[in-house]
């Protein structure tokens, strides 16, 4: 028998069930909540307050970390829950801070970019051990974010031939690996949230939506919420923006308390 003293132990993986709070308090503050009316939209607010509007894409953040349940059919069909969103947009318009404010609320999250991501990353690698010869398999991005969320950002930098390794993990939430004589499947059950720029770097409103968006339709079909983030010429909504940033930038409590 093997023993292993160990001085402290870390959890690798973290779930939503970590920190143990009182459940008699738990449910006090949410029926608080739930008397105060409109728990959407103030749950909706709270995530990323420093950000000047978004309203309608903080809103599907919060679908995308809530989620849904999945169904089970009797055939044995599942029909998965999780709300797969993409964001496509122009530079400076706060795609990738939004997605790292969902990256730091989950409890299990991965954050990964396109151009620094392979399809082995992203799924399951086969690696050999050259002193043993052991053939041993290791989980990539999506596997370590199972019951989790997958941020992806620059979307689309990424190789067609990665890309392709995601639409199983979309859709079935699986990833099957036959390799070295290895004839597996690993469970995926991740939420997928992208980021991406037109194939233009800036939206051209004079092009259609399909020429802007250079992203194969096996793919698009694939995310359940397609956001189209536009940096418009706005005189007002400039004005609005730029007073914001200094209010925070600046003592952000002194100016609410005046």
């Amino acid at each position: 028998e093997m023993h292993v003293d160990a001085h402290s132990i870390r959890k690798h993986k973290s779930g939503y069930n970590e920190d143990a709070e009182d459940e008699h308090d738990l449910s006090r503050r949410v029926a608080e909540a739930m008397a105060q009316g409109n728990m959407y939209e103030q749950a909706s607010r709270s995530i990323a307050p420093e950000i000047f509007g978004h309203a309608d894409v903080k809103k599907a953040l919060l679908l995308v970390l809530v989620g849904s349940f999945t169904k089970q059919m009797k055939d044995g069909m599942r029909i998965r829950g999780d709300i797969h969103t993409l964001f496509m947009g122009d530079p400076g318009v706060a795609k990738s801070q939004l997605m790292k404010q969902a990256v730091n609320i989950a409890p299990r999250s991965v954050y990964t970019t396109g151009k620094g991501s392979s399809g082995v990353g992203l799924t399951a690698s086969v690696i050999r051990d050259n002193s043993t010869g052991e053939v041993t398999l290791e989980g990539g991005a999506l596997v370590l974010a199972d019951m989790g969320i997958c941020c992806i950002d620059e979307f689309d930098k990424m190789e067609e031939s990665d890309r392709t390794a995601i639409h199983e993990v979309m859709e079935q939430q699986t990833v099957s690996i036959a390799k070295s004589g290895i004839t597996t499947t690993l469970n995926c059950r991740t939420t997928v949230l992208a980021a991406a720029n037109p194939v233009f770097g800036r939206y051209n409103p004079y092009k259609s939506p399909v020429e802007n968006i250079d992203l194969p339709p096996a793919l698009l079909s694939r995310f359940d919420l397609l956001f189209l983030l536009l940096d418009t010429v706005d005189s007002e909504k400039d004005k609005n923006l730029a007073l914001h940033v200094c209010k925070v930038h600046s003592n952000f409590q002194k100016s609410d308390n005046e």
